[in-house]
């Protein structure tokens, strides 16, 4: 093979070699049809910002997987905040009102998850249940968030409730978000074009009752 054959032959694998190594454009996850839904949504809750933020990056442009991926961090923040709680209680183990106050958070949050078993039943598995279901999630929902409320409500050291307030109050926000959610969903069937009607009567005592029922 003469030079300028084999110059030519290198040049071609060079060429052939970077190509493949290339890594592709990202493509935008957010397509028009996904940004009308998280926005149809997030225009019913206080922080707009936060609401985005949480949904931008969520794969689906079904607002029934939207409204449970707030719901769902909602969930996730709570249960956080408990790990912060128990991680902060050795340090004021000799302060009998820090401690009350810690404990107290501990055991609203505790109901506040008992709570979100609940509301996921209530909530089913797809929009239609959650409709059938409506007042009762947003019932539970407003309750999970009054838990985290009065946690802080009842602490009046100013230095314990900033410590409290940054372990758990993603948690309380999240959670408010779903609660604007719930409140505001009329307005969001009506901007996304949702035809399914919301039940507005307490359906609680139809949900299937907890595992322990079953337990003596």
């Amino acid at each position: 093979m003469n030079t300028p054959i084999k110059l030519a032959f290198l040049i071609l694998c060079i060429a052939l070699t970077a190509t493949a190594f290339i890594i592709p454009a990202k493509r935008d996850a957010v397509t028009p049809e996904h940004e009308k839904t998280v926005a149809g949504i997030c225009s019913v809750v206080q922080d707009k910002r936060l609401c985005s933020i949480t949904l931008k990056t969520v794969p689906s442009n079904d607002p029934d997987v939207l409204v449970r991926h707030l719901a769902t961090g909602a969930e996730t923040s709570v249960k956080k905040g408990l790990k912060f709680l128990s991680g902060i209680k050795p340090k004021y183990k000799g302060d009998k009102f820090a401690t009350t106050c810690i404990t107290s958070c501990e055991k609203q949050l505790n109901n506040a998850l008992e709570d979100f078993s609940d509301f996921w039943k209530a909530a089913g598995k797809d929009i239609t249940s959650m409709a059938d279901n409506y007042f009762t999630c947003k019932k539970k929902m407003t309750s999970i968030f009054n838990y985290q409320s009065s946690c802080l409500d009842d602490i009046y050291d100013k230095t314990l409730l900033k410590e409290v307030q940054g372990g758990i109050g993603l948690g309380k926000r999240m959670s408010g978000e779903s609660v604007d959610v719930f409140a505001g969903m009329g307005k969001v069937f009506n901007t996304l074009n949702i035809k399914t009607k919301l039940n507005q009567k307490d359906t609680d005592s139809l949900l299937p009752p907890p595992l322990s029922f079953y337990y003596v």
